[in-house]
């Protein structure tokens, strides 16, 4: 980054950075969700309990919210294209992905939780997505805050 780097600069390179930090995250909600489109469909989710449909259920509706948020900035740029309010879009692109995220962290603990629940216990289900949801929070959005909470 140039230190003579212009404001239209600085936007043009944020939203590209934007847009390939999107290019990651999309990849794997849509493996999620087509994934969890097909669950119910199979022979053993005839199996399931109550516990397992509700989480399962609220999993697949984060994933669909997810999948919206993660998009909604490419969306957004296409209608808001050569409006002149750059910095606007960045700002509502950035909250859009950032709730992404945290919807896309929600619907892989859940899916932890419904398998660990199939394989072992309820217990057992809620510690391990527990412990998963933890390490998403830590590694997405606690050492991002700390660092910036310390600057």
């Amino acid at each position: 980054m140039s230190s003579a780097e212009s404001k239209e600069e600085r936007l043009d390179r944020e939203l590209i950075e934007l847009l390939n930090e999107l290019r990651v995250a999309l990849p794997g909600v849509q493996v999620l969700f087509a994934f969890l489109l097909g669950v119910p469909f199979t022979q053993r989710f005839e199996q399931v309990t109550e516990l397992q449909k509700d989480v399962y259920f609220l999993t697949f509706l984060c994933a669909a919210v997810a999948t919206a948020l993660l998009i909604a900035p490419s969306a957004y740029h296409r209608l808001e294209w050569r409006r002149g309010d750059k910095e606007h879009l960045l700002v509502v692109s950035n909250r859009l992905a950032l709730s992404g995220t945290v919807f896309l962290a929600l619907a892989i603990s859940g899916s932890v939780f419904v398998v660990t629940e199939m394989l072992f216990d309820a217990p057992s289900a809620a510690v391990v997505a527990a412990l998963i949801a933890a390490f998403f929070g830590w590694f997405w959005y606690g050492l991002p805050l700390l660092r910036r909470a310390r600057h």
